[in-house]
């Protein structure tokens, strides 16, 4: 891999995401972040930034099932 080919860790991951490095790292144990470009350095996973352009993370956005309306009470 080139030398001037900038390369993100999960700090950059993080950030872009915005969320924390720990989440950022249990992304990748759980395997929902993209594959690592870079795995030269054993535990420092390593990044383009291209690899995250069009990638919509899993896991984000609404849950609509924890969101339930308040029940009307017709009992009355």
């Amino acid at each position: 891999m080139a030398d001037d080919q900038q390369l993100w860790g999960y700090a950059e991951v993080a950030a872009h995401l915005g969320i924390s490095v720990g989440a950022a790292r249990n992304r990748r144990n759980r395997g929902t972040l993209p594959a690592p470009d870079d795995t030269s350095i054993p535990d420092r996973p390593r990044w383009k930034p291209s690899t995250f352009q069009g990638w919509k993370p899993i896991g984000q956005g609404h849950r609509s099932d924890l969101h339930t309306s308040p029940a009307t009470d017709t009992s009355s």
